[in-house]
């Protein structure tokens, strides 16, 4: 069974929460939409296993990881050959190579970083784009270097990277929204500064606007950071009825002899009314 969309209705980042917390298998291929249509769009595929994203690849050959290690001279093109025409498919190639002594674990994680998450950061740019996830289809052994990486956690690098928000506009959630935590205790994931500080008020009370004032940010990097605490379910979009930058802080609540002076002195408040409200006050002392 196959699950086909289009980003601008199902967002990149909302695709890879459904991969990662449905623990999905299969293949995801999205092919992003030129504003020219009479040029072919480029594909791309990433396989994932489980919720984990386990290779990626700009075609179907099962030779990208092969030529990625012969560009970097790691090994020799027909060493590289060679490897090709004797692999067994039962085994990630870059487990294979390690386990032969052709490549380091190091090696390993710089070809997954550069195969994987530079390839998963560049689709972040799309404006559209076409995706089809297929479930019942083989992984690319050949392709694979053995690492993974969660597909929640490959969103949460690629937004952190991204520069152009104009695919995800939409997507943010409102200035006047607050935010709320969905769970209990702490977050499992490393959040980097600004994550955590948009944390710390994810309470529904205190919309984003009012945080970016409290912060001194624009409001656009305060969404961003919320978007992307949403995407890690961390936290949730709420609507807040009246929001206010006042709540921000540990001091907001105002002394009643505060409140009236700053009242009277604006001339807003009745000498009468004082007198009662101060009778009230003593009365429940």
């Amino acid at each position: 069974m196959a699950v086909t969309g289009y980003l601008a209705e199902f967002s990149l980042p909302e695709l890879f929460q459904f991969l990662d917390q449905g623990h999905k298998t299969g293949l995801l291929t999205i092919n992003g939409l030129s504003v020219d249509r009479n040029r072919n769009s480029q594909s791309h595929y990433i396989w994932v296993h489980e919720g984990r994203i386990v290779a990626a690849a700009a075609s179907l050959d099962e030779k990208g990881l092969l030529s990625m290690i012969s560009q970097r001279g790691w090994l020799s093109d027909r060493v590289v050959s060679r490897l090709a025409q004797v692999f067994s498919n039962k085994t990630p190639m870059g487990l294979c190579l390690k386990s032969h002594g052709l490549l380091e674990a190091e090696q390993l994680k710089v070809l997954f970083k550069s195969q994987v998450l530079r390839r998963v950061c560049a689709l972040f740019q799309l404006q559209d784009g076409q995706f089809e996830f297929q479930t019942k289809v083989p992984l690319p052994l050949a392709e694979m270097t053995g690492l993974s990486v969660p597909a929640t956690e490959a969103t949460l690098m690629s937004l952190r990277a991204l520069r152009d928000w104009t695919a995800l506009k939409d997507k943010l959630p409102a200035p006047t929204s607050g935010l709320t935590s969905v769970i209990t205790g702490q977050p499992r994931f490393r959040l980097d500064a600004l994550e955590w500080q948009v944390w710390e008020f994810a309470k529904g009370t205190v919309s984003l606007e009012a945080i970016a004032q409290q912060l001194r940010l624009p409001v656009e990097k305060v969404q961003q950071a919320a978007f992307r605490l949403s995407v890690l379910s961390l936290a949730e979009e709420v609507p807040l009825i009246a929001p206010s930058p006042a709540q921000l802080k540990d001091n907001s609540v105002v002394a009643v002899p505060e409140l009236i002076q700053e009242s009277v002195s604006k001339g807003s408040i009745s000498q009468s009314f004082l007198q009662n409200l101060v009778s009230f006050l003593r009365s429940k002392v």
